[in-house]
């Protein structure tokens, strides 16, 4: 007998890509329910070769639901993940409502299992920052092999981070500029159209953006705690895929060669690495993949134990829903989760 799974915000980016992923790998699920905001019931989404028509998330009896992909937003969900997570279904929930509750484990497969096992004190699972998600894939098998001291990270991200809004923003702008028409910005504070924007989230007093300041926490939630990490966060015209140029400077001694064979060997990375033009991954070849792609991997003579390389990552996937479905996945195989029904 198969699972039953609700997801929360089935009508937006991350949520049609959940229904497509889910899809994809065979999820082992008897049912699916598409949940929404009740101006959206009755709209229809596409489930494989079904479709689906969205019920409301705010009348929705949990109480068969196995679990809950939530991916709503932070305010829903903290007003609902409890509320479903008191009648049995395990939430895994995308927004950054609970990544930071010590009750609350924060997962990425690849790199901490083991500490989803956690998720019984609130029946909640956070996923992390699309930026931190791809990046925590990356560091992992170099931590394991020479400890990760210190990580400077720029990161260029996609619009599709900001939703549905930034991607039709940026594809307005962009008609805009080639018909000589009006150039309208409302989602993000300057023009994205051939422009870059190192401004992503709220400013904090110290002058790093919210979206810095959670690559820090989660990093250090997820890997290891000791590890120092600054970040710049920068929104580029793409409409899918993040990039992210990391400095590591490691405690013990590794070389070049010795990290491309220890990324090749890690669960989750893909080594593109050949010195010569187009020996490398961009954006647009990670769109549509589950992969971490990783290139430029290059020694940083300026530190000690220093490694440059370069992670693109698709961060509609890997970044939020994949992660999500790879953490259900986890659950099911480690036997931490049996259908409600089944136990019945």
């Amino acid at each position: 007998m198969g699972y039953k799974v609700a997801i929360a915000g089935a009508t937006g980016n991350v949520g049609r890509e959940m229904l497509n992923i889910l899809d994809e790998r065979k999820f082992p699920a008897d049912e699916v329910v598409a949940l929404a905001s009740r101006r959206s019931v009755g709209t229809e989404v596409s489930f494989g070769d079904r479709t689906l028509k969205v019920k409301a998330l705010e009348n929705y009896d949990f109480s068969d639901v196995d679990i809950c992909l939530m991916s709503a937003g932070g305010d829903v969900s903290k007003e609902w993940s409890p509320k479903i997570g008191a009648q049995g279904t395990v939430v895994i929930d995308n927004s950054s409502a609970w990544r930071y509750d010590a009750d609350v484990p924060l997962i990425v497969p690849e790199v901490n299992a083991d500490a989803v096992a956690g998720y019984t004190k609130k029946n909640i699972i956070a996923n992390p920052n699309c930026s931190t998600a791809q990046l925590v894939v990356a560091l992992k098998p170099l931590h394991d092999k020479a400890k990760i001291k210190r990580v400077v990270v720029s990161t260029y991200q996609s619009v599709s981070g900001a939703g549905k809004e930034g991607m039709d923003e940026l594809f307005a702008q962009t008609k805009a500029v080639y018909t000589a028409s009006d150039l309208v910005t409302k989602k993000f504070p300057k023009r994205i159209a051939f422009n870059v924007i190192p401004h992503i989230d709220v400013f904090m007093e110290d002058g790093y953006t919210k979206e810095e300041w959670k690559m820090v926490a989660e990093t250090k939630k997820i890997l290891d705690p000791k590890i120092k990490l600054t970040a710049t966060c920068v929104r580029v015209p793409v409409f899918i895929g993040h990039s992210e140029a990391v400095n590591i400077e490691f405690d013990q001694p590794i070389s070049v060669d010795e990290a491309r064979e220890v990324l090749r060997k890690a669960p989750g990375c893909l080594v593109i690495d050949k010195r010569e033009p187009g020996g490398y991954v961009t954006p647009y070849e990670s769109a549509g993949e589950d992969a971490t792609y990783i290139s430029r991997i290059r020694e940083d003579a300026t530190v000690e134990n220093g490694l440059v390389l370069w992670c693109v990552s698709d961060n509609l996937r890997k970044g939020a829903a994949l992660n999500a479905i790879q953490i259900a996945e986890c659950l099911i195989n480690r036997k931490l989760l049996q259908p409600k029904q089944k136990a019945a």
